[in-house]
């Protein structure tokens, strides 16, 4: 099967403005991705889908693909992600006359992700029942344990009523926080849908320690922190969950 990575980086970032190309650890952010796609060696290439020419410029130096630019109305704070999947697959499917087999998303601001969680999530893919795989990291807060909701007066409830019988952290139900590690999807399901959740849904787990997601400053200097003092020494376990997640739709 052929598997074609994306990358998708806009240019627009207010969060941390100019973020994917920012130096992490001796290179622009968005070039770890690409290096972490090349080198796992089922994967075709890597298509960048930008609106900004200076992450083009950069991307093609770390030796992604960047045949077109992404429309600004796909460019946007609210611009649902998935719009951009369609674009930059619609734009494939144009330009060679057929999709390829699996699409791999691979975000920027995902750098401490291995190549093994690249090639675990399109292995669980490969097995054949599922539309989308995505990754998952234990929560580090759990809404059925201490979590509470404000009125505009600041009076306090408890966000799932059921929490207020769990007295112990252990005693509740464990949840989960996707992650931004890797997306892998059938071209063909994101053509036809709205949401990845449209779709029957699985999920490789990921530690905590690779799933961290730059969106602030304070992401990018932790996960800096993080690469910096333990790189290739971060834990490499596979904590692989026992079957896919529930068949389930946006609201």
């Amino acid at each position: 099967m052929v598997t074609q990575a994306f990358i998708f980086a806009r240019g627009g970032s207010k969060g941390l403005p100019g973020k994917n190309i920012k130096n992490f650890c001796g290179k622009p952010l968005i070039a770890w991705s690409i290096e972490q796609a090349l080198a796992v060696e089922s994967i075709k290439g890597v298509i960048v889908s930008t609106d900004s020419q200076e992450i083009a410029e950069v991307s093609r130096n770390f030796g992604a693909e960047v045949p077109f630019m992404r429309p600004n109305h796909l460019a946007q704070d609210e611009s649902p992600e998935i719009l951009s999947w369609k674009h930059a697959l619609n734009f494939l499917l144009e330009r060679d006359g057929v999709l390829p087999s699996v699409m791999l998303s691979l975000p920027a601001t995902a750098p401490l992700r291995d190549t093994t969680d690249i090639q675990n999530c399109l292995d669980l893919f490969n097995e054949g029942d599922s539309d989308v795989v995505i990754t998952v990291s234990e929560s580090y807060r759990n809404p059925f344990f201490n979590m509470v909701q404000l009125t505009d007066k600041d009076f306090a409830k408890i966000v799932i009523r059921e929490a207020s019988t769990i007295s112990r952290r252990q005693d509740a139900k464990t949840v989960f926080d996707m992650a931004t590690v890797a997306y892998v999807a059938r071209p063909d399901f994101i053509l036809k849908s709205e949401s990845i959740f449209d779709g029957v849904v699985r999920a490789m787990r990921v530690p905590r320690e690779r799933s961290v997601d730059i969106d602030s400053l304070f992401d990018f200097e932790v996960a800096e922190f993080v690469m910096s003092h333990f790189g290739q020494g971060l834990d490499r376990r596979v904590d692989r969950p026992s079957g896919s997640t529930s068949d389930s739709r946006t609201a």
